[in-house]
């Protein structure tokens, strides 16, 4: 690389800064022209969306199937390059329909606004100088975002918190006040730091203190989804594997999960291969759900299993998922990016508390068809049969060459670009 110093990049066109790209990478024509393909999001679109835009970068958008929620039939958009995730949510999903589908419930819609107030002479009196004005600043929180309210939702209630009051803490002491909004079928980023930003002012002059952070929280604890699914046994049979084989297998390695931090990061990975799939292809903010979710699952103390697994007096494995989900169904990219209008068409969810239960449905469904791969035949079995076509492609194989170099891999079990190379070699000659 040359330099990363290019003064007025993001003043360029996105055809000038490719070129400039060009100047310091030293691409060649096919790599560069790589960056130019533009899919439904155009580069004009993109342009738009964020800074020193020089192309788009696509994702294949892949529908999980048999979904039964609530008794309601959904075909699931994910957009994700990982393979046998959407294979296995869609297996799973299948299983569980037959046992009667998912059953799911969300909370209210109500996200999280802080203010960090520092230096309050008083700390115990200027909390209580908070509360006692409690209504004016919620109609002051109200106030600054109208449009809400008039929809029915809008802030609802505050809560302030003493942070570092012990007297060995070895952070300063502060006041946070929390703004409680119900964002209704928006996720709220913005609604919510247009509200406290308003009302930092007040919040001063009322604890003598100095605001600095006035923010949403991405834990958004008050904002929850659940889903439940319970399956007979017999539903769970595999070649060599009764269903109470089967069934054990998960409760034992959920009881892994949820005991050794080093496990549950990978099982909670597992989930969220169903979970940010979803969405990202809804246009939706998956580095805050991520982010939310990981902190839910530590909200006891340490960081443990985000699902439950277990069996019921009937015998039946009974899987549970409750994790916060800040998603919406309007604002945000939801309605700047074509791919993600058409995703809220083909999903055709009515709320967005209605897409959160879809999406922990999902990500339950994904769990499961991990934990089930990995008692009884092992995650590489399918995992690999599916990528051997990936591998396939990188070592050069098109069209029709692909699959069969890929079932050669497969046969061989060789799954890797050195050995697609020379299969590709012995093809082509």
């Amino acid at each position: 690389m040359k330099t990363s110093r290019i003064p007025g990049f993001y003043n360029k066109t996105v055809e000038e800064r490719r070129a400039l790209l060009n100047e310091v990478l030293d691409f060649s024509n096919g790599e560069i022209a790589d960056l130019a393909v533009e899919g439904p999001l155009s580069n004009d679109t993109a342009d738009k969306m964020i800074e020193n835009v020089i192309g788009t970068f696509s994702l294949p958008l892949g529908l999980g199937l048999n979904f039964l929620v609530n008794g309601k039939e959904y075909v699931v958009p994910m957009a994700i390059e990982e393979p046998s995730v959407v294979a296995s949510a869609s297996y799973i999903a299948k299983i569980v329909r037959s046992a009667g589908g998912f059953t799911t419930e969300a909370t209210d819609r109500v996200m999280i606004g802080q203010i960090q107030v520092v230096g309050s002479p008083d700390i115990h009196a200027a909390k209580d100088a908070l509360l006692n004005q409690k209504e004016s600043l919620l109609r002051a929180a109200n106030d600054a975002y109208p449009s809400l309210v008039k929809r029915g939702g809008g802030a609802e209630d505050l809560e302030v918190r003493i942070l570092n009051e012990a007297a060995d803490s070895k952070y300063g002491q502060m006041l946070v006040l929390h703004v409680y909004v119900n964002t209704c079928d928006a996720m709220g980023a913005n609604i919510i730091n247009t509200m406290v930003e308003s009302l930092a002012p007040v919040v001063e002059e009322l604890t003598k203190g100095k605001v600095y952070l006035r923010i949403l929280s991405n834990y958004a604890d008050k904002c929850l989804a659940r889903a439940r699914c319970v399956i007979p046994p017999h539903l769970l049979e595999s070649d060599g594997f009764t269903g109470e084989a089967v069934r054990d297998g998960v409760i034992h390695a959920f009881e892994f999960a949820a005991s050794d931090p080093y496990r549950a990061v990978t099982h909670n990975k597992g989930i969220m291969n169903g979970i940010d799939p979803i969405v990202i292809a809804t246009g939706n903010d998956w580095r805050a759900v991520e982010a939310g979710a990981h902190a839910y699952a530590a909200r006891h103390g340490s960081y443990s299993s985000m699902t439950t697994w277990s069996k019921d007096n009937e015998g039946n494995l009974v899987g549970e998922l409750e994790l916060p989900m800040s998603v919406g169904t309007v604002g945000g990219s939801i309605r700047v990016h074509p791919t993600a209008k058409t995703v809220h068409r083909i999903l055709d969810v009515e709320s967005a508390q209605e897409l959160a239960q879809v999406i922990v449905a999902v990500g339950l469904a994904q769990n499961l068809g991990a934990l089930k791969a990995l008692v009884t035949d092992g995650i590489q079995k399918g995992h690999m049969a599916l990528h051997s076509r990936s591998v396939a492609i990188a070592a050069g194989a098109t069209g029709e060459m692909v699959d069969i170099i890929a079932q050669q891999l497969v046969d061989k079990k060789e799954i890797r670009v050195g050995k697609a190379k020379e299969l590709v070699e012995e093809y082509t000659k």
